[in-house]
């Protein structure tokens, strides 16, 4: 039986980081591109905002199985002494990985929950108005700040992935 749920854990472990991650690669690499080359500004920004929109859930549901199925893996772990226990490589690995597991997280509510609505905002204002170019601006470079997080995630996914490949040689 716990053959069966290491398995398990595992595999939707793999999975929430290969979506997360994986998404954040094909936004950046194959979305924004194609968008950019072929879209008017305000179908890029309804496009974006129906991308994300459907990808955020996914991301908040890949959070919530990393943490169970990694409390799960860290209990039937062998090298697994404690969180805060350095005594041995591995652990301290875990702790660098999950450390950049936490800054991903934080950045992703950070855009979702504060830096998203906010340009919202600002934007809606920009064309109510259609006379404010220093809000105009405002809502460009908090867009800018916005992609600079998500590929500040996915560098921090790399990592998170390097540094889960060398946990799983020891």
């Amino acid at each position: 039986m716990n053959l069966v749920i290491i398995s398990l854990s595992l595999f939707l472990h793999l999975l929430a980081m290969v979506v997360w991650i994986g998404g954040i690669v094909m936004i950046l690499s194959v979305i924004l591109p194609v968008v950019n080359a072929t879209l008017e500004s305000p179908m890029k920004s309804r496009l974006m905002k129906g991308i994300t929109e459907r990808f955020t859930p996914l991301v908040n549901i890949s959070i919530l199985v990393l943490i169970v199925t990694g409390i799960v893996i860290a209990h039937h772990e062998k090298n697994f002494t404690g969180f805060l226990d350095f005594s041995n490589p591995w652990n301290a690995i875990m702790f660098l990985k999950h450390f950049f597991v936490a800054l991903m997280v934080i950045i992703h509510f950070y855009r979702g929950l504060v830096l998203n609505p906010k340009i919202g905002r600002l934007s809606s204002q920009v064309n109510e108005s259609q006379v404010a170019p220093s809000l105009s601006s405002q809502v460009v470079n908090l867009q800018r700040f916005s992609l600079n997080l998500i590929k500040t995630n996915l560098v921090l996914g790399l990592i998170v992935l390097l540094l889960t490949s060398i946990s799983s040689s020891l």
